[in-house]
């Protein structure tokens, strides 16, 4: 499992598929909001969790289709299958790699992008703990879509279609999570679901996941 947590981190890193590119994104869609609703310090400090938030969902959307899409080309993928490990393992291993080159970097560049949008203070904590809590279950949600549309030709564009809708309630009590903190409310429900979601999806996803690349491979 180590073994391949660190080859995918490897790959990823060396591919430069999942990093730098979300990270850009994010840093675009950032800089281009004060463009769309005026550079009025007010408006974006109220609509900034939920821009952060869609920002970062859509940039975990980037690299999903490269969680099994190269495996699955060179025939690594088939190895996995017939290998000691569990696939569920496999599944859940390579979600995990997805959340530390993608996910991670999110929660840890999404404070400083706060700036730009006139976040208020308290919604700092808040914005990265959501981002933290709820990025882990966008990879997950995520691989499981992979493995859905894994050899599929142009399975992009699928992908994001099956995944996008999965996504609402992760983004919907993770902005409200933020948006409370800022307003001074109290933020233990949006927090718990939040929790509750990625565990969750961390609890499940990765034999949905497994079944669904055991269909595909056959």
């Amino acid at each position: 499992m180590t073994a391949l947590l660190l080859r995918d981190l490897t790959l990823a890193l060396r591919a430069g598929g999942g990093f730098g590119l979300s990270l850009a994104f994010f840093l675009i869609v950032t800089i281009l909001v004060p463009f769309g609703v005026g550079p009025e310090g007010g408006t974006l400090g109220r609509i900034a969790p939920g821009i952060l938030w869609v920002g970062a969902l859509l940039a975990c959307l980037l690299s999903l289709d490269r969680i099994f899409a190269l495996d699955h080309e060179d025939g690594t993928l088939d190895l996995l299958a017939t290998a000691p490990i569990p696939l569920e393992t496999v599944t859940a291993t390579k979600a995990l790699a997805h959340w530390l080159t993608t996910g991670l970097p999110l929660t840890l560049a999404a404070p400083v992008l706060g700036v730009l949008l006139n976040l208020p203070v308290p919604g700092f904590f808040w914005l990265t703990l959501s981002l933290a809590l709820g990025t882990p279950a966008l990879s997950m949600i995520g691989a499981f879509g992979a493995a859905l549309t894994v050899g599929l030709k142009r399975g992009g564009l699928l992908l994001s279609l099956l995944v996008l809708p999965l996504y609402i309630p992760t983004l919907i009590f993770g902005a409200d999570c933020v948006r409370r903190g800022v307003e001074g409310l109290p933020t233990a429900t949006p927090f718990l679901m939040l929790v509750g979601i990625t565990l969750g999806s961390i609890a499940i996803l990765p034999f949905a996941a497994a079944a669904a690349i055991r269909v595909n491979l056959r």
